[in-house]
């Protein structure tokens, strides 16, 4: 199973990714994480971006998600490839080359789940803090989103904290431990 949560930077991802871990760590299922490998990028990222960084950053998250899907019953990933190509298509516009790739690598995700804007985006050492860049890149995806005709799990604004459970329901996973029914 891959779960990506997918949405512009500085809406919480991240903190979503290590906390449905946690949850599917607690069902007995193993699981890591695909840590958001923009941060990594020796390139240009953000306002700065370039093609080559792109294309650097969406075959790098291509590479992890095989790694550790051939080693886990469960990866989470801090985005998608759609993610990675919206910040390519806001910085450098559309790739007709690349689209069937992204198109076909989106089949492999068993859920996308699309994080809402909820706040602007704070300053971390990496984040871009522009809420017209954090807007623009949200409105992308949601572009690519529909244009490649998927659904994701759409995250209501509201109700934060209960977003992962959200999560395990829709993939039909318990949201309590079995080991729980054991101490009942």
């Amino acid at each position: 199973m891959k779960i990506a949560f997918i949405g512009t930077h500085g809406v919480g991802k991240t903190t979503l990714c290590y906390e449905l871990a946690a949850a599917l760590k607690r069902l007995d299922i193993s699981v890591d994480l695909v840590k958001e490998v923009a941060r990594g990028c020796p390139l240009p990222i953000n306002r700065e971006t370039n093609e080559d960084a792109q294309n650097w950053i969406l075959h790098t998250q291509v590479a992890r998600e095989i790694e550790l899907g051939a080693a886990y019953q469960a990866i989470v990933c801090d985005r998608a490839v759609l993610d990675n190509y919206a910040y390519m298509v806001h910085a450098t516009g559309r790739n007709p080359d690349l689209e069937p790739f992204i198109r076909s690598w989106m089949n492999t995700y068993t859920l996308l789940v699309k994080v809402p804007i909820i706040a602007p985006p704070s300053f971390d050492g990496t984040r871009d803090t522009s809420v017209d860049f954090q807007t623009g890149i949200d409105g992308t995806i949601d572009d690519l989103l529909d244009e490649f005709g998927l659904e994701p799990l759409r995250l209501p604004r509201e109700g934060r904290d209960g977003w992962v459970l959200r999560v395990l329901e829709a993939m039909d996973l318990p949201t309590e431990p079995p080991q729980l029914d054991l101490f009942s």
